[in-house]
Parts: C-alpha cells; structure tokens; sequence
C-alpha cells in the first residue's frame, strides 16, 4: 500500500497557514476544523509543520502566554516528508524513528496532503481486515478431499 491511497480514501481538504500568522490563529483554526496539524507554506514552499506538540512547548516557554507569538516561532522548520509513492512500511518506520505523528506528503514542490500517525493506522488495520476476511472466506470454501477408496 502506498501514500497516495491513504490520500485517496482521506480526502483532499488542506489546511495551511503562513508563518507570520500569530500562534493564536493556529489555535484557533485547529480547534475549530479538529486538526493535530498545520502545515505551513510560504510563497508557496513548504516552510515547516506546526502540530499541538509545538504549541504546548511554545505554551510552556511563553508561561502560558502566547501574546504576538507567531507560528514561525514555534514550528518544526524542518519537518519529514513523504511523497504519494512511498510505501506505507517506510512511512510507519519514519514516524516510528523520528517520533512524527504528522508527515506532509509532498509531490516534489506541491503540497498534496497530510497523513497522520492514525491514518497509518485505520489503514493497516483495513488491509488486516480485509485479509482475514478472504482468508476466513477461502477457508469456508475449501473443498472437500476426494474419498480414497482404501478399505
């Protein structure tokens, strides 16, 4: 299984924010669309990843006060990616390595979407799922061994 399918069965709805926008903004807007992540663009061009693991260290660092904060600030710069080619066992040993619970899929400049650590997940579970279940069908359907006539 590849990126591109968890995509396709996800959908295409992208959230984005610029890196001057204020920290506050990005709260706002994850909690109000019920998002982990933010994927942040400048000019077009992937510039990092905000997730509510920054937001709770910029919290932190700030004493609970974020006042003009912006995402820049607090953003992973360099976040890992992943292309629609990539095979889901690559993507489960790089969140697994380097603790990412968000990876923005990239086709070489263009942003095409985000897949989470939950979306790994639900789709490993459906393909398992979906094994037994044939599995379990072909078991069913095993037919019969022949009589061999010995006495």
């Amino acid at each position: 299984m590849k990126v591109s399918d968890i995509l396709r069965v996800k959908g295409n709805t992208l959230f984005t924010l610029d890196p001057g926008a204020r920290l506050n903004e990005a709260i706002r807007i994850m909690a109000e669309h019920d998002l982990g992540s933010l994927v942040i663009m400048n000019r077009g061009q992937l510039a990092g990843v905000l997730t509510f693991r920054e937001i709770i260290k910029a919290l932190h660092q700030q004493h609970g006060e974020l006042g003009e904060a912006t995402v820049q600030q607090a953003m992973e710069a360099h976040p890992m990616t992943c292309s629609p080619e990539t095979d889901l066992d690559e993507v489960r040993r790089l969140m697994l390595e380097c603790h990412a619970r968000y990876l923005p899929v990239m086709d070489g400049a263009m942003l095409m979407g985000v897949i989470s650590f939950y979306d790994v997940a639900k789709a490993v579970v459906d393909a398992q799922n979906f094994e037994n279940k044939m599995l379990k069908a072909y078991i069913r359907d095993w037919p019969a061994e022949p009589e061999s006539g010995r006495a």
